[in-house]
């Protein structure tokens, strides 16, 4: 059993466009300075925002799977296979299959917030094909409650995002004052990042941006003290295949 709070303040820090941009990192590299090393096939997260807007501009992606979430305003994107910006608001999700090769940009607006997840994929096959990407509106995700708790799914479940990593599941959960049980399969990773709210788990107070992660666990019992929103992502213990840092250490 293993369940793990990161709190925000012990969280890795970077920043954009001479400090436009800012982020705190629950997953980052070694030399952002967290604590939080890569698991399974997640190996980066950022949470990152921009009170008067700021450009990233074009680089180069290869192999693994880039996810951006809007949470707060509009975020634009640009990449080498649209030759164009698009917009996404809040709510709306995009995917970069970077597989063989692909140059984007990103702009995040004024007031604009947004995640971006890096996941490995098997790429002893994806780096052979050629780089894909997809916009998805918030009205594209699925929908429901159960048990009192609001559900929008982006992928599994029946959510509509497609990807080459095998096994994830991303959701987002609105959860009332209260106190909740999540049913967890025990064959993953779940991480959850408080986006609102005020809640405790296995006793401990979580915060607005705290992040959790729990293994080896079938149920998890969390107490709402305000409306809470958690952003969920889940990954398998085990994978199939070898993640590139696997790979390049072997």
């Amino acid at each position: 059993m293993s369940i793990k709070i990161l709190k925000v303040e012990d969280q890795a820090t970077g920043s954009f466009a001479g400090g436009a941009i800012l982020e705190n990192k629950p997953i980052g590299f070694p030399q952002d300075g967290g604590s939080q090393k890569p698991y399974s096939s997640l190996f980066y997260w950022a949470n990152a925002w921009s009170d008067n807007g700021g450009l990233i501009g074009e680089h180069p992606h290869k192999m693994f799977e880039i996810m951006s979430f809007v949470i707060e305003g509009e975020i634009q994107h640009y990449d080498s296979k649209m030759d164009g910006w698009l917009s996404l608001k809040k709510g709306d999700a995009q995917i970069i299959r970077s597989r063989n090769g692909i140059t984007h940009a990103e702009r995040i607006m004024e007031g604009g917030r947004m995640f971006q997840v890096w996941f490995d994929p098997n790429i002893k096959r994806t780096m052979l094909e050629d780089a894909s990407y997809n916009d998805y509106k918030s009205d594209d995700m699925k929908y429901y409650e159960e048990n009192g708790i609001s559900y929008k799914d982006y992928i599994g479940n029946g959510g509509p995002i497609k990807m080459d990593s095998e096994g994830v599941s991303i959701s987002e959960l609105s959860i009332p004052k209260g106190s909740h049980q999540l049913k967890l399969d025990d064959s993953s990773i779940h991480s959850y990042y408080l986006l609102v709210g005020e809640a405790s788990i296995d006793g401990k107070d979580l915060l607005e941006h705290d992040f959790v992660i729990v293994e080896n666990e079938n149920e998890l019992n969390i107490v709402v003290n305000t409306d809470v929103k958690l952003f969920q992502i889940s990954v398998p213990k085990q994978l199939t295949y070898k993640t590139y840092l696997e790979l390049v250490n072997n």
